[in-house]
C-alpha cells in the first residue's frame, strides 16, 4: 500500500514538473505501441487526420543505436487548428498536434502532449478561448482513453 502511494506521489511530482515545461504527461497501462495504436484508432474514429507516426526506437536501431520504445503520433483537425493560426500564425510551428509515447528506464510507459495553456501563452493567443477549450477537452478525453 505504501509503495503504491509513493509511486502515485512520484508520478504526480514528475507530471507536475514536466507540465510546468509545457507538457501534459499521463502514465499508460499499455506498451508504447499499444498506447499509440489506441490513440490513433480513437482519433481516426473521430475524423481527425493522422499525418505521421514516427518510431524513434526503429530509427535508432537503423543507425546502430539503442533507444527505449519511443513513438510520436502527429495528428490534427484543420477546423480547430486553422482558427488558431488565423489568430496567431506562429502557432503553426506547434501544429499539427503531437503525442509522444515513451517507456522510461523502469519500464513505465507515458503519453505526453503539449499543454494547450502553454501553446496559448507561447503564441499570445488571446481571442480563441472556445477553440482552445475544445482542443483541451478533446486531448484530455482521447489521451485518457488511450492510457487507461
Amino acid at each position: 500500500m505504501l509503495r503504491s502511494i509513493a509511486v502515485a506521489i512520484f508520478c504526480c511530482i514528475a507530471t507536475s514538473s514536466i507540465a510546468a515545461e509545457g507538457l501534459v504527461v499521463k502514465p499508460s497501462n499499455y506498451s508504447v505501441g499499444e498506447t499509440i495504436d489506441r490513440l490513433q484508432a480513437m482519433l481516426e474514429e473521430k475524423g481527425l487526420k493522422i499525418f505521421a507516426r514516427i518510431d524513434h526506437q526503429a530509427g535508432a536501431e537503423g543507425a546502430g543505436l539503442e533507444l527505449r520504445p519511443t513513438q510520436v503520433l502527429i495528428f490534427g483537425n484543420p477546423k480547430l487548428g486553422t482558427p488558431l493560426m488565423t489568430g496567431a500564425q506562429s502557432v503553426a510551428i506547434d501544429l499539427p498536434q503531437k503525442a509522444l509515447a515513451y517507456e522510461d528506464g523502469d519500464g513505465q510507459v507515458y503519453l505526453a502532449y503539449n499543454d494547450v495553456g502553454y501553446l496559448q501563452a507561447r503564441h499570445s493567443i488571446t481571442d480563441r478561448d472556445e477553440v482552445l477549450g475544445k482542443i483541451r477537452g478533446a486531448l484530455g478525453k482521447f489521451t485518457d482513453a488511450a492510457t487507461k
